[in-house]
């Protein structure tokens, strides 16, 4: 796995931090140390399967549904960071 370069140089973790190892762990079926190791995982693979049927055949909306989506990856992302960073 790639090392957090933030975290390295700056000792604090970044938004990113977790996502390899979350991303690992679905792969492999642990799907709750997943969503415990970066929540914003299955919104993230949702927006990418999207904007991937979007590439190859376009859908109506498909713009308004990959909005809401980015969306709800920076709320999920900025409030798992946040919680993070409280806790």
């Amino acid at each position: 796995m790639l090392p957090c370069l933030n975290k390295k140089f700056f000792g604090v973790e970044c938004m990113g931090c977790g996502l390899q190892r979350s991303f690992s762990f679905l792969i492999h079926g642990e799907f709750i140390a997943a969503f415990k190791m970066y929540p914003a995982i299955y919104t993230l693979v949702l927006l990418c399967i999207v904007v991937a049927i979007n590439t190859f055949k376009p859908f109506k909306f498909s713009n308004k549904i990959i909005i809401i989506l980015a969306i709800l990856n920076v709320a999920v992302i900025l409030g798992s960071y946040a919680f993070k960073i409280l806790t």
